[in-house]
């Protein structure tokens, strides 16, 4: 992290300055002037002016005496206004200067004394007063500012303040510039800046801590001569991953402590005020026994009771206002923390972390973590309550208290022993890491998923994370009633210990209204703490866990700041002496012997076979590897290509300029020179449409060069270039190096370090460096390492003929300059050539691709109630309601049995058939608690049965989406859905529930009580229920609308977090880490901008309705002191006792009844996706499409067409062709020409839109996709792995043996690097096959190939990012393997299909022509001019 800090300083070198940042006056599109130089320059100027020259301006008054002017009214408001200027100065700081207006002040007298009626010096320190507060008031001035800060103290209190935003949001649905802006305490920016070096010291110290207690166990271990166990080495391991968690505790705790200690002290007011009302109900009680006292008494007590109700709810509400306030910076904080670890996180720790574990940990983790912050103080605060209660109830009973406190100490060890058992199964977190982990590999791969029908495949493994994640937390569910609601259970069995125990000791012993009630009050003030402690203990035990797994990740090993030296003076830029390399510190080394001196200004040539560590050692140059020995120096900066390019999610300018100003002249040279300009034409809005994640809708020879023109547009010392012509058409390769890479290219004066396996590129290299095992066993320009004979001369004349043919002459290169003809890709664009171009102005939405996730509006609708609980079942849904409706009942004649008991009369001292009334009363009681068990266990069942159906929906519905789908919107919507929604609906949902129906139903049973007790209670709570409602209605649009603001606004979190993640070595390269960060605290800020009123929402409701709800308990007490000679004591102890829960019933309905309302919203969110377009069914039941077929591979096309989308070109027109079996089809064309639409056609990626393809006589149109795809194979341009064993990568059905898997493994030439794997077959693929080269993968696609041997194969440019040895391999392998098939070839290296049968040559959607390539060659037509072009004839 310290490494990112310093990298902030030198991207901004004059940051530090405290009057002066260039970066923020000058070089910016919104200059600023710096706070200290507005707080002092501004200040001050215009007082040193005053200061200065007022001396002079007295002499000048003095010398010039034009007679005593009258003191008039203009006169009397100057003097007025410069004494109020001057009082509002010193009431707004002391620190601002007051003497001006003093000065000036004297100055007006004088001048009014000397005859000076008109003064321009005055009125010059006006204007510069005025002129210097402009900048700070415009800096002062916000867009929509949060109202809180001007709030009054009142307003703060009982959150008046928000008031503004739910009337807003009622009359009209909310949107997101309808929100405040966070408060400048909030802000990622000033969370951050705080917390990044309490960060660093804590852990740079922990650090130091942990060594020197290693160097301790290993001076112990050597003196004993033994030598560390490898036990001890995890142990320790385990240890620094368990201090690293509490030191990111204690750095939080530095940071927001102080403001937490203010809720905290709330909280403790509240108490005070919660254990006054019971002894203030004890004096009503006992003021309804005498029968002399005087009724003002009575309305005195009731109106206590009324204010200390209200007092405990002002402090409990801002208790917990601030811990949400506080657990909002802990999410920004950790958030950001997460962030700025992945940009310098190295690769052995990154490998060990995939992108779909950083997003649980910013999801899930930091949900934990907030979670803790409410209920942390109920971890020591529980206990005391409890005690206090025992205390007070032992005054009241004496020592029949010690019954009730045996009950609790009872609870105690349950409550331990059953939070252990759910410590246990907290495992539901590691499968929901494995199941989002794994929808994230599938959604990047998903094309590859649906061309190879393995969707089944991966379905059923997510469904095996599903059912061991549901498995656990139905497990924790059945556990869960027992602690959670043993509150519930056994405070009846408190109440019935302690007063059985009190009557049974002593006959004499009776219980009246005043023993039993007021006990009673304090028996439910002990459910509060009874209910929070289990709950606060295992939230505590998960927020261990949580931080446990960010502190082992923000702990995790970064690349080393020494790995590249950089700045140094020398002839060379980059310097490589003696280097040894590997990919983690434990692991074999991947470079050897590395020395490397590459002149400034030259051009230097890595070649080598697949695997031999090319890309490694341009890795070692960026410092991405772990460094064992020697040293790497680089001199200037530093642009890199990189071999997989890393498109981001925006426009093609954007990706062009990445973060620099545009320069039009020079952005036009770029694109001219990588060849961009061609497909800008084609492209819809041009270089502003939008490219979609990971360039979804570029080809793969368009990703490569928009990744090369950001690298030439950077103007870069030192270019790093990983194979960037292997994605591209020969002759556009040409010209892409003879304009850019090549001695007269625009980076002719870089120095550049260019990997190749292209033959024709190597005689125009200064340097060439042969790669073998990574060792450089051969270096020196191309004629020197040709006179030497070796395994490089060798190579070079067996392959160079081949290549030779493949060059492109300069004329061809200058006059082709079209753009590449390489794969078209999926491009749902609609990459069509326009006729011409279109000079009107391009529609701002003409270029967007990706839908943003966008919030719908109103009140969440009845159907997703309804869906919710239709998908439970009725057959659920009615015993719920009956064991709610029983177990209310129960506690109706629970509590109405004790007031009867409390009234009986007393006979000589005691009462009779106590024994028979305690029978009676525990039954009651044991009823009750039976029922809680059955409603929140039933409940539990009902929420996990409704949630494996919805997460069922939810994945067939993206698994069956058509591939556009997934080009228009972004993963981080779908990981949304699949990470956060699916969390709600598991465990939020259902916890709403069973306490909404619990406190619902207690609300009613309260409400009956106080009308039996008072009839007339009922005109007051009938309009106080509806004030209630209306209240509520207000409250619940803002705030379901709230809810929706802020998970549409989560989603970009995730989008960013992806891609940044992937991008990592890119960011690195170019030293843009700083402007991600800014971009990434962009984002989680404008999330929180809904976040934050979203639970002060919860608040402002609470607060109003608790006052509501203290209504109830002074229209109770009111009532009961007025029919004092008609009501008994027992049944105003039951009224006024049960008014009293009203407050906090009617807190929890409303945290629930929203929990509910907020979280039904993802039940909303996860059922969008049943709606969108889908494709046509996987398999069609009953179809009689044979076993073996196709037999033969004839493919038919019969008045083919296919677009896009509806409304644009045809992308083909009327494509008539028969493929007879066993033939060998090349496809050429143009960039658009429709190439690749014809294989998307085949595999019915997209559909037609008229005509039929024919497959052995089958319209391929009436057969299910799978039936399709699995009986066909094609081998894409893009190799993608999953991470999982290699096994799984070539046959995820378990078909195949392993004799078969090796011998397609032998075929692809991949044996002998397997068979050198530790693990082999069962050697682990990391996310994305990162562990693996991109040659390498290639080839694994080729043994899928291979392995699955049907009767049609596709090629799509396989074997671009292999050397030219293992290509000739490769594609002999395809000519002897595929004999007996027919294989379709979209051919961008002519000479690959020169010896087929037959060539296709496509132009704008249709053939232009089509024959043998012999026949087309003498033609002279299309074809015959794209092979002179080529060299071929």
């Amino acid at each position: 992290m310290t490494q990112l800090c310093r990298q902030k300083d030198e991207k901004l070198p004059s940051s530090n300055h405290p009057t002066n940042d260039w970066n923020r006056t000058w070089y910016t599109d919104k200059p600023d002037l710096t706070e200290c130089f507005q707080n002092t320059v501004l200040v001050w100027f215009p007082c040193v002016y005053l200061w200065l020259l007022a001396p002079f301006y007295a002499l000048k008054l003095y010398c010039h005496d034009c007679g005593c002017i009258r003191i008039s009214t203009l006169c009397t408001a100057k003097t007025v206004l410069g004494f109020l200027l001057a009082s509002f100065v010193l009431l707004i700081s002391l620190s601002l200067p007051l003497s001006p207006q003093v000065l000036a002040i004297c100055i007006i007298q004088l001048e009014r004394i000397r005859g000076c009626r008109s003064s321009v010096f005055l009125f010059l320190f006006w204007v510069l007063v005025v002129v210097c507060s402009l900048v700070p008031l415009r800096a002062k001035i916000q867009l929509n500012p949060c109202p809180v800060k001007d709030a009054s103290f009142l307003s703060k209190m009982l959150f008046w303040w928000f008031t503004g935003l739910v009337v807003k949001g009622y009359r009209t649905p909310l949107e997101a510039g309808d929100l405040w802006n966070l408060r400048e305490e909030d802000t990622s920016d000033k969370i951050l800046s705080d917390l990044e070096e309490e960060w660093t010291t804590e852990c740079m110290s922990s650090l130091s801590a942990c060594l020197t207690r290693q160097e301790k166990t290993m001076v112990a271990a050597v003196a004993l001569g033994t030598r560390l166990p490898d036990q001890a080495q995890i142990l320790r391991k385990l240890q620094k991953e368990q201090s690293s968690g509490f030191c990111l505790l204690r750095t939080l705790a530095r940071n927001l402590g102080p403001y937490f200690l203010t809720g905290t002290m709330c909280i403790i007011f509240h108490d005070f005020f919660m254990f006054a009302i019971p002894q203030v109900l004890s004096l009503l009680l006992g003021f309804m026994n005498e029968e002399d006292a005087p009724l003002w008494k009575g309305y005195f007590y009731a109106t206590l009771m009324f204010l200390l109700s209200c007092l405990q709810s002002l402090f409990n509400h801002q208790y917990m206002y601030t811990c949400f306030t506080v657990g909002m910076r802990v999410k920004t904080a950790v958030m950001g923390l997460v962030y700025r670890k992945s940009l310098v996180i190295n690769s052995a720790s990154r490998r060990t972390c995939t992108v779909g574990e950083i997003v649980n940990l910013v999801s899930a983790d930091t949900q934990k973590l907030m979670d803790f912050v409410v209920y942390f103080n109920a971890v020591w605060l529980a206990p005391i309550e409890i005690a206090l209660c025992l205390f007070f109830l032992w005054q009241h009973l004496g020592p029949s208290a010690l019954a009730g406190i045996a009950t609790v100490i009872l609870i105690f060890p349950l409550n331990g022993f059953i939070a252990k058992k759910r410590s246990k199964l907290q495992v539901q977190m590691k499968f929901m890491d494995g199941r989002i982990k794994l929808m994230n590999e599938i959604l990047n791969g998903i094309k590859i998923l649906k061309f190879y029908a393995w969707e089944k495949a991966f379905l059923e493994q997510v469904l095996g994370y599903r059912e061991k994640e549901l498995k656990a937390l139905k497990n924790y569910s059945f556990r869960s009633p027992c602690p959670n609601h043993a509150y519930l259970f056994l405070s009846p069995q408190i109440a019935f210990a302690m007063f059985g125990v009190y009557v049974l000791i002593d006959d004499k012993n009776v219980l009246d209204a005043q023993k039993v009630f007021v006990s009673m009050a304090l028996i439910n003030i002990l459910k509060t703490p009874l209910s929070q402690l289990p709950f606060a203990m295992s939230t505590t035990m998960q927020a261990i866990v949580s931080l446990k797994r960010l502190g082992k990740y923000l702990c995790s090993e970064e690349l080393k700041d020494d790995n590249v030296a950089k700045g140094f003076v020398s002839a060379y830029s980059v310097l490589i002496d003696n280097g040894t390399f590997s990919w983690t510190k434990e692991g074999p080394p991947c470079l050897k012997r590395i020395n490397v001196r590459v002149p400034q200004g030259s051009l230097v040539a890595v070649v080598g076979h697949v695997g031999s560590g090319k890309s490694s050692l341009l890795s070692a140059m960026l410092g991405e590897t772990e460094k064992r020995s020697g040293s790497v120096s680089i001199k200037g900066s530093v642009a890199y290509v990189p071999q997989q390019a890393w498109i981001q999610n925006a426009t093609v300018q954007d990706n062009v300029t990445f973060g620099r100003e545009k320069q039009k002249t020079w952005y036009q040279r770029v694109l001219d020179a990588c060849a961009l300009l061609p497909d800008l034409e084609i492209l819809p809005a041009g270089d502003s449409t939008e490219i979609g994640e990971k360039g979804l809708n570029l080809s793969g020879g368009q990703k490569q060069r928009v990744s090369l023109a950001r690298a030439v547009y950077r103007k870069a010392d030192v270019y790093l270039l990983d194979d960037p012509l292997s994605a591209v058409d020969a002759h556009v390769g040409q010209h892409i190096f003879d304009k850019v890479i090549g001695p007269k290219g625009v980076l002719r004066d870089k120095t550049r370090v260019l990997v190749t396996h292209g033959m024709s590129f190597l005689p125009q290299a200064d340097l060439i460096l042969v790669l073998v095992d990574g060792e450089i066993t051969e270096s020196g320009s191309y004629q020197e390492l040709l006179s030497r004979h070796g395994a490089f001369a060798d190579f070079i004349h067996t392959f160079a003929s081949n290549d030779r043919k493949e060059s492109v002459t300069e004329t061809a290169a200058q006059r082709g300059r079209t753009s590449l003809g390489d794969t078209n890709s999926t491009n749902l664009q609609g990459m069509e050539p326009m006729s011409e171009i279109d000079e009107e102005p391009v529609p701002e939405d003409l270029g967007k691709l990706m839908e943003v996730d966008k919030a719908r509006t109103g009140r969440v609708r009845l159907e997703m109630y309804m869906e919710y609980f239709k998908t439970i079942g009725m057959a659920f849904i009615i015993p719920i309601v009956f064991l709610y409706a029983f177990q209310q009942g129960a506690s109706l004649a629970y509590n109405y049995w004790l007031s009867l008991w409390a009234d009986e009369p007393i006979v000589n001292g005691t009462q009779v058939d106590t024994d028979m009334k305690l029978a009676v009363y525990g039954a009651l009681g044991f009823a009750q608690g039976i029922a809680i068990f059955g409603t929140t266990v039933a409940i539990s069942v009902g929420g996990i049965i409704a949630s494996r159906h919805l997460h069922m929906d939810l994945l067939k519905n993206v698994l069956h989406s058509p591939m556009s789908f997934f080009e228009t919107t972004p993963s981080g919507n779908l990981l949304n859905r699949f990470a956060k929604e699916i969390d709600a609906i598991d465990c939020m949902i259902p916890d709403g529930l069973k306490m909404m129906l619990g406190y619902l139903f207690k609300l009613m049973e309260v409400c009956i009580i106080v009308m039996l007790a008072t009839p007339f209670a009922a005109v007051v709570i009938l309009p106080l229920a509806i004030l209630y409602a209306f209240v509520q209605s207000f409250y619940v649009a803002t705030s379901c609308q709230l809810r929706r603001l802020e998970s549409v606004s989560r989603s970009p979190i995730y989008t960013h977090f992806n891609e940044t993640v992937q991008g990592a070595s890119v960011i690195r390269a170019f030293g843009e880490q700083h402007r991600f960060i800014v971009q990434a605290n962009k984002r989680v800020d404008f999330n929180q901008t809904s976040y934050f009123p979203r639970f002060v929402a919860t608040r402002w409701l609470a607060v109003n309705l608790e006052f509501v709800g203290n209504g109830v308990v002074l229209a109770a007490a009111i009532l009961s002191v007025m029919g004092k000679d008609t009501l008994s004591p027992g049944i105003v102890g039951l009224a006024v006792s049960h008014s009293l829960q009203v407050t906090g019933i009617l807190s929890w309905i409303v945290r629930s009844w929203t929990d509910v309302e907020n979280n039904i919203v993802s039940v909303e969110r996860v059922k969008e996706y049943a709606d969108t377009a889908k494709e046509a069914v996987w398999t069609v039941e009953g179809s009689s499409l044979p076993l073996a077929w196709p037999q033969t591979g004839t493919i038919e096309f019969q008045d083919y067409g296919l677009q896009y989308r509806k409304g644009l070109d045809w992308a083909l027109k009327g494509i008539t062709l028969k493929i007879q079996e066993r033939e060998k089809v090349g496809i050429v064309g143009r960039t658009g020409a429709g190439k690749s639409s014809l294989a998307l056609g085949i595999f019915r990626i997209l559909e037609a839109a008229k005509g039929a393809i024919y497959i052995d006589g089958v319209n391929i149109a009436e057969i299910g996709l799978h039936d399709l795809r699995s009986r066909i194979t094609i081998i894409p341009q893009d190799p993608v792995l999953f991470s999982g064993s290699l096994r799984m990568n070539l046959d995820p059905f378990d078909t195949y043996t392993d004799e078969e898997i090796w011998s397609s493994l032998e075929l692809a030439h991949l044996k002998n690097f397997v068979s050198n794997l530790p693990d082999k077959l069962n050697y682990e693929c990391s996310e994305g096959g990162e562990n693996l080269s991109l040659g390498q993968r290639q080839l694994v696609c080729l043994a899928r190939a291979l392995l699955r041997k049907t009767k049609i194969l596709v090629l799509d440019e396989a074997t671009a990012a292999v050397d030219l040895e293992t290509d000739t391999l490769i594609q002999s392998t395809i000519r002897q393997q595929f004999e007996d098939c027919t294989v379709l070839t979209i051919a961008h290296r002519l000479n690959t299909i020169m010896d087929y049968t037959r060539v296709i040559v496509m132009d704008k959607g249709h053939i232009s022509e089509m024959d043998s390539p012999t026949n087309l060659i003498s033609n002279r037509g299309q074809f015959y001019h794209m092979c002179r072009e080529a060299g071929l004839v």
